[in-house]
């Protein structure tokens, strides 16, 4: 299987996915609202979603190191597909929880077997460069996907979500198609055999990589929370302009993580990646708080999702090239740590932002710091290890 004609395939596939999920998010409270939901119901509507996923993708990663990736990456689309076509139909609260819970369910498939899927193709010396192209593919997803989804929700609230069922559908056959097993019958059966914990992938030192995904995602989550409220209040941004924002920031991170992450960790390894990302990470939240005026704000934001950007692919290289167990359950458990950090870090940016408007970003930078510290704590550790070995 050749990765240069295969990476282009998974890049337009994950694309194509996060094209779907982003086309919702704009449109789902008002869809929510529609049917009678109230500002705490939809909350716990968004965080429904998320929390399906930290529970069944460490599930899906394990069965895909069992049946292969091909199948569970169908199930993970062919989920997203249903859902989206069940809240289309939605003429109450409680059938959008239905789709929501469905949706979160079988798409959290998706992530870690993708992920896996990259590890199976790539040598350790490309794993990097492979895990950015992932990353851009996502981060340009939500970037089109909410742009396109505000633009069909003139037609009807329903419309949207139509749209994002059809593009689903499209991805499911262009993975039947285009996409090719990775994993070798050999080496499914080889897995099947060991009826391992999903814990196994969180052993010895890799398990501090996984904290230290959630520490990066719960930073990350608090940030995206609060800063419409602080760039208002600082800035006098308003929604339009907001979204142009992030709309910058994620064309900044998506380049980085297409064209640098690659290069970058396979000539200087994917640790110095993590420490510069985090160290860009930290600088940004701090430039955040001088925030004044558009410009400023787009460009500090910008700063810290370039820092931010590099991090998860280098996490996902280094995981799969430590981990003894197979690539889907390591995949899989970083995917369950990402949407744990994802759950605790908007209620948590809240509160902070309610004591003082600077708080979240000011404890994002020492999370940051704490971070680095982790990561030095684990390239320690492992090092010991090698030289015993």
């Amino acid at each position: 299987m050749e990765t240069k004609k295969v990476l282009p395939v998974l890049f337009l596939v994950m694309f194509l996915v996060m094209v779907g999920f982003g086309i919702i998010i704009p449109v789902l409270p008002f869809l929510a609202e529609k049917v009678g939901g109230s500002p705490t119901e939809l909350g716990i509507l968004m965080a429904v979603y998320s929390l399906m996923q930290l529970f069944f993708a460490p599930m899906w990663g394990r069965i895909s190191d069992r049946i292969g990736r091909k199948p569970v990456m169908l199930i993970g689309i062919a989920g997203l597909a249903l859902s989206f076509f069940i809240m289309a139909m939605a003429d109450s609260l409680w059938v959008l929880f239905v789709a929501r819970i469905v949706g979160g369910i079988l798409s959290s498939a998706n992530m870690p077997t993708t992920m896996a899927y990259v590890a199976d193709i790539t040598t350790p010396e490309e794993r990097g460069k492979g895990m950015g192209i992932i990353g851009a593919a996502t981060g340009l997803g939500f970037v089109f996907g909410p742009a396109i989804g505000g633009i069909f929700s003139k037609v009807s609230l329903n419309m949207p979500f139509y749209i994002a069922g059809i593009f689903s559908i499209i991805t499911f056959f262009l993975v039947i198609v285009l996409v090719k097993e990775s994993l070798s019958v050999e080496k499914r059966v080889k897995r099947s055999d060991k009826k391992a914990s999903m814990w196994k992938a969180f052993q010895g030192p890799v398990s501090i990589i996984f904290i230290l995904q959630l520490i990066i995602t719960l930073s990350m989550a608090g940030l995206e929370t609060t800063f419409a409220y602080f760039a208002a209040q600082r800035a006098g941004i308003g929604t339009v302009q907001l979204g142009y924002i992030f709309m910058i920031m994620g064309f900044g991170s998506a380049i980085v993580q297409g064209g640098l992450v690659g290069p970058m960790t396979k000539k200087y390894g994917e640790g110095a990646v993590i420490r510069v990302g985090v160290i860009v990470s930290a600088i940004g939240f701090i430039l955040i708080l001088f925030s004044h005026s558009f410009w400023t704000s787009a460009a500090f934001l910008t700063i810290f999702g370039l820092g931010n950007g590099v991090i998860r692919p280098a996490i996902s290289s280094l995981l799969t090239k430590n981990s003894t167990s197979g690539h889907g359950s390591a995949t899989g458990l970083l995917s369950s740590f990402d949407s744990f950090g994802r759950i605790a870090g908007p209620p948590i940016g809240g509160a902070l932002y309610s004591v003082s408007i600077g708080l979240p970003y000011i404890s994002g930078a020492i999370l940051s710091i704490f971070a680095l510290v982790l990561y030095q704590i684990y390239h320690v550790k492992n090092r010991k290890i090698n030289m015993v070995v």
